[in-house]
């Protein structure tokens, strides 16, 4: 009889294991033979109506002029997202952030290449656009240079380059 008793509150405690709600999903950065899985700095639902809060930015060590991959999940890849770049030069001078946008939803890995061989990555962002948009005071949308409304970001994801020699 205790036997049963166990092996039902074994069961019983695996069922409300399986039942618990996934996290945020993460984000993978690949460079120099190293990987590390990143969670979101800030994380929202489509809406942001409800935000989660508290990641910190993840590190790798890369050398100059190597390249870091990203791996998005699909909960991220299938809707627009952004990547942002962050370099400095040779002579270790900031260049200015590089951003591209990927909106049809089968952009799901991207490999950052500094501009050259000497140039040095420090941070790589991926920033999840979510279905609200910017809005004035009055709740008018915000548009960009194109006339469509400027999306919010829902969730980030950040990387922080340590340098390699």
């Amino acid at each position: 009889m205790r036997a049963r008793v166990g092996a039902l509150l074994a069961c019983g405690a695996l069922a409300l294991a399986g039942c618990s709600a996934p996290g945020p999903p993460e984000v993978t950065f690949f460079a120099d033979g190293d990987s590390i899985r990143a969670d979101p700095l800030i994380y929202c639902d489509a809406l942001l109506e409800s935000c989660e809060r508290g990641g910190k930015p993840a590190s790798l060590k890369v050398r100059p002029g190597k390249p870091v991959q990203v791996s998005l999940p699909s909960d991220v890849s299938e809707t627009p997202w952004a990547l942002n770049v962050q370099y400095l030069d040779a002579q270790g001078r900031p260049q200015p952030v590089r951003q591209q946008v990927f909106t049809d939803g089968t952009q799901h890995a991207y490999t950052v290449t500094p501009g050259s061989p000497r140039d040095q990555l420090v941070v790589v962002e991926i920033q999840q656009l979510g279905a609200a948009y910017a809005a004035d005071s009055r709740g008018n949308p915000i548009l960009d240079e194109n006339g469509q409304p400027q999306l919010v970001v829902r969730g980030v994801w950040s990387l922080r380059i340590d340098y390699a020699s």
